[in-house]
């Protein structure tokens, strides 16, 4: 299964046209419309009191968010980072440093392979071992055959890469036990464990209970500017601020990010249990659209992957211009596959996507689909 680029080359004209096709939309099915600076210093009136000093070096508001994802995530403390991926450094370094071991399990399609640029290994010397090739999270089989010690084993919370695919409840009990046999720390890269709990069926404590760390996102799935906490024990955390200043993420004021945070936490977290049980209603009209297939079926979280036999170029056209013509977002982002002629993207299932139905998503779809035969026509 192809990964998807976060950042998919586009010329800046398109890129905001993109945006502002987005913003002026009647109706979006897949994400949310782009918020304007306006609109963000709102969430930051919400998150907290604007008449309060800001944070200098990590105190003030962005120790409050601190506090309020240690409790979220039932452990001793959490950090702010400015970023997921120093954050998650930090974490596979002090497995290695805890443990003695330079090895990592992780998978290929995670995001550390795909999205990091090896940092773990370009930073901190360290080296990955990959329990499995299979789309999907490592088994405890797989954890236990490993062919040399690790420090760390990282399960993705769901597995982007591989179409948002998470364990079971018993799969994640299961591998979690099998790293401690080993004598490896387990981390939970939890960028997206908020859209995780529904199908896990645990709360958010319960699951990164089982982890000895877990990173969080407050920009994915939440809508947050920017930023990330590791939660887990007091020790980890002492280690997390000495490492987090070391990588020069000891910033010196990051309020914006703190109180939009702690706002979000307090307005979307509580909806994203409808979103996952509405993109099951989403998924399944959408792959009764010609040639359509969507993976995993049914959705695991609120995202899930959509192909149909198009090439992506010519999907990307003609999504844009029915927003710009009929102001109704529907799915860009395509990307071309090993497939000739068929494509993917990602769908994401949020609040505006509620007001759509399994009926509003067949017509749209019939509207998007002309537009592909006239544009080649066939």
């Amino acid at each position: 299964m192809a990964p998807m680029c976060d950042d998919l080359p586009m010329s800046d004209n398109t890129r905001q046209r993109r945006l502002a096709a987005m913003r002026a939309s009647d109706r979006i099915l897949s994400g949310s419309r782009p918020a304007t600076m306006k609109e963000r210093l709102a969430d930051m009136d919400a998150g907290g009191d604007l008449d309060g000093l800001p944070d200098f070096y990590g105190d003030g508001p962005v120790t409050v968010l601190e506090e309020r994802v240690a409790e979220l995530l039932g452990t001793e403390a959490a950090v702010f980072f400015p970023t997921g991926t120093m954050a998650q450094q930090v974490a596979l370094r002090y497995g290695a440093d805890r443990t003695g071991r330079p090895a990592v399990a992780l998978h290929p399609l995670g995001h550390q392979e795909l999205h990091e640029r090896h940092a773990y290994a370009n930073l901190s010397g360290l080296r990955s071992v990959w329990p499995t090739t299979a789309p999907r999270n490592p088994t405890a089989d797989e954890v236990t055959a490993l062919a040399e010690p690790v420090g760390t084993v990282v399960v993705e919370l769901p597995l982007r890469d591989a179409g948002f695919i998470l364990p079971t409840w018993d799969e994640l009990v299961a591998v979690a036990a099998a790293a401690r046999v080993i004598g490896a720390r387990v981390h939970f890269d939890g960028a997206r464990i908020w859209e995780s709990a529904p199908y896990l069926a645990h709360s958010f404590a319960e699951i990164a209970g089982l982890a000895d760390s877990t990173y969080v996102s407050f920009y994915k799935t939440i809508g947050g500017i920017s930023g990330a906490a590791l939660a887990g024990t007091a020790e980890l955390s002492s280690y997390a601020r000495a490492w987090r200043h070391r990588y020069g993420g000891n910033v010196f004021q990051q309020w914006p990010a703190a109180l939009t945070a702690l706002a979000r936490l307090g307005t979307e977290l509580p909806r994203i249990p409808e979103y996952v049980r509405h993109a099951r209603t989403v998924a399944t009209a959408l792959a009764a659209l010609p040639g359509a297939r969507v993976h995993p079926d049914p959705p695991h979280t609120h995202e899930f992957r959509l192909w149909l036999p198009h090439p992506a170029q010519v999907l990307n056209d003609a999504a844009l211009a029915l927003a710009e013509e009929d102001r109704v977002w529907f799915a860009d982002r395509w990307q071309d596959t090993d497939v000739p002629g068929m494509s993917t993207t990602e769908i994401t299932v949020a609040g505006p996507a509620l007001e759509w139905g399994a009926d509003d998503i067949a017509e749209v779809g019939a509207r998007f689909l002309d537009r592909l035969t006239h544009a080649t026509g066939s």
